[in-house]
């Protein structure tokens, strides 16, 4: 405080007396700014800038919001800073004039676009094709007179959906558990739940899930359905159902269950008169081979054509064992076609060879009980008999020919279950 040296009498004595006046404009000044201050806080508490957080699939649009409201000052810029995975110092990137309008600070960025209004002070920003690295906190800032800045943070979070795929994992028939098939859900943010939809498999077959956390925030999670690979549960059709935020809905991959195994019962039936197929079970599907042990095929009386056998002409020459092989890379096995061709024929014939066939096919079945019946006299009358006739053709047209199938031929198509 100033002081004035002032003369009064007062009792002969000289004071230093404050002066009055100069004490009073001091203090005015004081209170004016003190008021002044009061006002522009009381201004500063009053209006406020609206954000919020936000949440994203990755690839879609979203808008950042940016409102002032309440306020009665001077608005000078709108500008915008970002601390992303991208950026992780923060980084001014955008600002927006009163004159010169929006523009890019630092470089540019096209997927921002500004979609608020300056003189109504909403300085909100749309991203498009948003990315994992867009992830992090979005500031607002309003440059106000006199009061200066105001801002608001916009964190923005972001979901991956994930890429799901089933994998046949190949399973050879067997009787030991193993993996039957694996559902894969890669790169999702938040972790995608994983389960089967088995039916009636229930209590035969069981999952197996783990996941791993991949260092950019999202995660894969692998489900194997696990069982003992037999004939029941192959072809059986089950459900991997996937489920996460990321995903509109559940996502659901319908996979049939597939057992490797080599050719096994191998038939041959009869197509037409002069056309025989070869048919097994078998997965993959088998391939066919026709041949003739310890001969040639007849190139000029036969055509092949991968399970099927087709005679182009029938005469004795074609006589003989004919051989199909069926097989993949589990294995192989073998069906057989006995062709007999003569100069006449008759019913009597037909039902000796008959007799004939179903003793080959007995025959195939045991040793044992194949000698059992070689020994009847029946057996040895049939012989009698068939070789009577063979030797002794009825009146009939030549070229007639006789087949023998080693075992019944199944009803299924060619070359599959």
């Amino acid at each position: 405080m100033e002081t004035h040296r002032v003369l009064m009498p007062l009792g002969g004595n000289i004071y230093d007396q404050p002066s009055t006046f100069r004490v009073s404009v001091s203090c005015n000044n004081m209170l004016l700014s003190a008021f002044i201050l009061s006002l522009i806080l009381w201004c500063s508490n009053a209006l406020q800038v609206i954000g919020g957080n936000k949440t994203v699939v990755q690839g879609g649009t979203v808008i950042l919001p940016c409102k002032l409201i309440d306020s009665t000052e001077l608005l000078n810029q709108i500008s915008w800073q970002r601390k992303t995975r991208n950026k992780p110092q923060t980084d001014n990137f955008f600002t927006i004039l009163p004159i010169n309008g929006p523009r890019f600070v630092n470089g540019d960025d096209h997927r921002f676009q500004f979609v608020g209004n300056f003189n109504e002070e909403n300085g909100s920003l749309q991203l498009s094709n948003v990315t994992l690295l867009d992830e992090g906190v979005y500031t607002c800032i309003f440059t106000l007179f006199p009061s200066g800045n105001h801002k608001t943070e916009i964190p923005l979070n972001l979901l991956v959906p994930p890429v799901t795929h089933v994998k046949d994992d190949l399973p050879i028939l067997g009787d030991e558990e193993v993996s039957l098939a694996t559902c894969t859900a890669a790169g999702s943010r938040p972790p995608a739940k994983v389960r089967w939809l088995i039916g009636t498999l229930a209590g035969k077959v069981r999952a197996t899930t783990n996941s791993t956390e991949h260092a950019n925030g999202t995660t894969t999670t692998v489900s194997s359905l696990v069982g003992v690979p037999t004939r029941e549960v192959h072809h059986y059709e089950v459900q991997c159902v996937v489920t996460n935020p990321a995903l509109s809905k559940e996502e659901t991959v319908t996979f049939t269950i597939q057992v490797q195994f080599s050719p096994r019962d191998v038939n041959i039936s009869v197509r037409s008169t002069d056309s025989f197929q070869c048919l097994t079970a078998a997965n993959p599907k088998a391939t066919f081979t026709w041949n003739r042990p310890g001969n040639s095929l007849p190139q000029s009386a036969v055509r092949v054509e991968g399970a099927t056998l087709q005679f182009l002409s029938m005469s004795s020459d074609l006589n003989g064992l004919y051989q199909c092989e069926a097989s993949n890379q589990y294995g192989r096995d073998h069906g057989y076609l006995y062709v007999h061709v003569t100069s006449g024929t008759c019913t009597a014939c037909w039902a000796i060879l008959g007799l004939l066939l179903f003793l080959i096919v007995i025959g195939v079945a045991g040793a044992a009980i194949a000698w059992k019946f070689s020994q009847s006299p029946r057996i040895e009358e049939i012989r009698k008999v068939f070789r009577r006739y063979e030797k002794t053709p009825t009146k009939s047209q030549e070229g007639d020919a006789v087949v023998e199938e080693t075992e019944e031929a199944p009803q299924q198509a060619e070359g599959s279950l």
